[in-house]
């Protein structure tokens, strides 16, 4: 391959890694929490946010479906990346208790187990990607 050829896709490939998005964390996106001990769900939306990623409580529902509003709607949890599917350092709301706790996290497919431990009490739950 002559010079200018090369000097050619060396400039292509750079322009190109500079247009193209970085590829989202995989628990990025839409997901749907088991229900609470008052029998409600909620949909977080998770997005990045610096080198974190932050969940919102986007939206609440009874146990027919009918969107309801709570005063969780609107509260973020964040969490720190470690790799592999696995986020630590991170922060909850226990709403029944009105408490923070610390909290981890894992992902395993299209499932994502959230834990949350208030001193030695922990709780968790699973939820699903919408």
């Amino acid at each position: 391959m002559n010079n200018r050829v090369h000097t050619l896709l060396v400039i292509l490939s750079t322009v190109l890694s500079f247009a193209l998005p970085a590829a989202a964390d995989p628990a990025v996106g839409l997901w749907k929490t088991e229900p609470d001990r008052k029998n409600l769900t909620s949909h977080i939306q998770i997005r990045k946010c610096g080198p974190n990623l932050c969940g919102k409580i986007i939206k609440a529902f009874d146990p027919t479906g009918k969107e309801v509003k709570t005063k969780n709607v609107g509260k973020e949890r964040w969490f720190q990346p470690v790799g592999n599917g696995i986020y630590k350092d991170g922060t909850v709301i226990v709403p029944l208790l009105n408490v923070k706790a610390k909290a981890h996290m894992q992902l395993i497919g299209r499932k994502l187990k959230v834990t949350g431990c208030k001193g030695v009490v922990c709780d968790g739950q699973t939820w699903t990607r919408l």
